[in-house]
């Protein structure tokens, strides 16, 4: 391989870790809290995003957005949202290596500070403690680089959810 065909080394760093959005509804409260029998089933959605905030720094906001919603007999108990961002640097390398930094890296980096906000959130909330199970971020993103040519075989499956 040539100097030319070498891509350049691959620099990843995060400069900034922040709460963009959050959000607590409790439409059972307070009645919740008086009933006998508490058994919520619990719903974990995770989505990814990511956008260049500056090509000539190569400055990346990742958005790791989680929404968790628990129900009990049919009733919403708490919906809780949060949106962890994130301000990273991401270059060099390939395109492909670059993707996986945004899709897979960064929100592995993201994922701790989420789940402490949402832990946080629901038990600010009079709920006890929730803690989101771990996330296999580089198997979501495999999932779904293979989503499209499963679908173009002809499997006619659906794109893999992001969510718990």
């Amino acid at each position: 391989m040539t100097d030319q065909q070498t891509p350049p080394p691959a620099v990843f760093n995060l400069h900034q870790v922040y709460v963009k959005d959050i959000s607590f509804e409790s439409p059972s409260s307070p009645g919740v809290f008086t009933w006998s029998e508490y058994k919520p089933e619990t719903e974990v959605n995770l989505e990814i995003q990511h956008r260049q905030l500056d090509a000539d720094k190569n400055l990346y906001e990742v958005v790791l957005k989680s929404t968790v919603t628990a129900r009990h007999q049919q009733k919403t108990v708490f919906l809780a949202e949060a949106q962890q961002g994130g301000v990273f640097t991401v270059k060099g390398g390939t395109d492909e290596l670059q993707e996986l930094m945004l899709e897979a890296a960064c929100p592995n980096v993201l994922f701790p500070f989420l789940r402490e906000t949402i832990a946080q959130l629901v038990l600010k909330g009079g709920f006890p403690q929730l803690l989101l199970s771990p996330v296999n971020f580089d198997a979501m993103y495999m999932q779904k680089k293979t989503a499209p040519s499963r679908a173009a075989a002809g499997n006619g499956d659906p794109a893999p959810s992001q969510g718990d």
